[in-house]
């Protein structure tokens, strides 16, 4: 099964445009079709950056959303500190994949990520879904 690390901006585009790539992504992973890999630090920030009020989520679907995410994730525990992008809060998302051994970090954010990872690749939701289906 494909291992995948979402960046927090996939998760956030998934509940503000339900029918985007992104939700797509999503729904595959909390469906069990890919294996979604997480940390602690990157589920507080899922939690954080989901409930600001500027985003205007509802809150009893973002929980639910968090309590999937806890319900099907695999849950890792970085034990390296890497620094590969110069947007700190996204070398925790280096940090998950390279413990979880991902196969993809997925992000709308390409340019926090700037190469890959051992074997991890960056790929955006549209990039993933088409190797879903190739």
């Amino acid at each position: 099964m494909i291992a995948v690390v979402l960046d927090t901006n996939i998760v956030v585009s998934a509940l503000i445009a339900p029918k985007g790539n992104e939700a797509v992504v999503l729904s595959l992973a909390l469906q069990g079709q890919l294996a979604l890999c997480i940390s602690p630090a990157m589920l507080a920030e899922y939690q954080e950056v989901l409930y600001r009020p500027r985003l205007k989520l509802q809150p009893n679907e973002t929980e639910a959303v968090l309590v999937n995410i806890r319900g099907v994730s695999r849950m890792v525990h970085p034990s390296e500190t890497l620094e590969i992008s110069g947007h700190g809060p996204d070398n925790r998302i280096y940090e998950c994949a390279d413990a979880a051994q991902a196969d993809y970090i997925v992000t709308g954010n390409a340019k926090h990520f700037p190469k890959p990872h051992k074997n991890t690749m960056i790929v955006n939701a549209r990039q993933l879904l088409g190797l879903l289906v190739s």
